[in-house]
């Protein structure tokens, strides 16, 4: 983490609040806490993007000149993080790993010297802090995999991929939300729609939020395809206490 924020310019009407050049919980959680104490108190403030270390924020320059938004953003810069959330949303995905549904398994497991049942288990073994969403609308960039499934990404990207598809590159694991090309490992895919821009809001899952995969086998899988089709089925997102998390 920086000592002091710093600010960049990104085009006329947007800065960016620095916070550090790592990725890390502490970052995170400064970024989280100072965007909600921002959030409706400078008038002007378009709207505001988190990412591992760093606050896009789209401004009116009709309403606000840079110098005088970095000057009232300056009063938010030390908003206390210090103080650990300890409630969070815990969000199930259920996931079938493999095969035609993860058609990198055998390449992860063999650059890990593992098995894919081993494999499987330890990602599925950790509940994973949603850093923030990107790439495409729904796009989960998840931390906290375990180092010894860290796999570098395709050294030819795929024209397409399945959306739902559950993927890791380098020491990231996410998911891609919708059709689209893309260099990550598949090792297996959900059966939820983690996109729909016909409901309010489109995407459910939000930055801040854990992710706990669930292995799931082809019979379950259909089954839960199924029910999402026919708009019955409800995604299990609970409360839970920060002690209650794995890994």
């Amino acid at each position: 983490m920086y000592s002091e924020v710093k600010y960049l310019i990104s085009g006329d009407r947007a800065i960016i609040m620095e916070f550090g050049d790592e990725i890390a919980k502490d970052i995170n959680a400064r970024i989280r806490s100072t965007m909600n104490a921002i959030d409706g108190n400078i008038d002007g403030i378009v709207e505001m993007t988190p990412t591992y270390r760093s606050i896009t924020i789209v401004y009116d320059p009709m309403k606000l000149t840079y110098k005088d938004l970095v000057e009232k953003l300056r009063q938010y810069e030390n908003t206390n993080s210090s103080e650990e959330e300890t409630k969070v949303n815990l969000i199930e995905i259920p996931t079938l790993y493999g095969g035609e549904y993860g058609p990198d398994m055998d390449f992860v497991k063999s650059n890990a010297g593992l098995s894919a049942e081993e494999v499987v288990k330890i990602h599925t073994g950790t509940d994973y802090l949603v850093y923030m969403l990107g790439f495409a609308p729904g796009f989960t960039y998840l931390g906290g995999m375990d180092e010894r499934i860290a796999t570098p990404r395709l050294k030819s990207p795929r024209l397409k991929i399945e959306a739902g598809s559950v993927g890791i590159a380098g020491s990231q694991t996410g998911m891609y939300p919708s059709e689209s090309p893309g260099g990550w490992q598949l090792i297996g895919r959900t059966p939820l729609k983690l996109y729909n821009p016909e409901e309010e809001p489109p995407v459910f899952i939000q930055a801040g939020d854990y992710i706990r995969y669930i292995s799931i086998d082809e019979s379950e899988y259909q089954r839960i395809k199924k029910e999402v089709e026919d708009g019955v089925y409800k995604v299990n997102i609970r409360r839970v206490e920060v002690g209650e998390l794995n890994g």
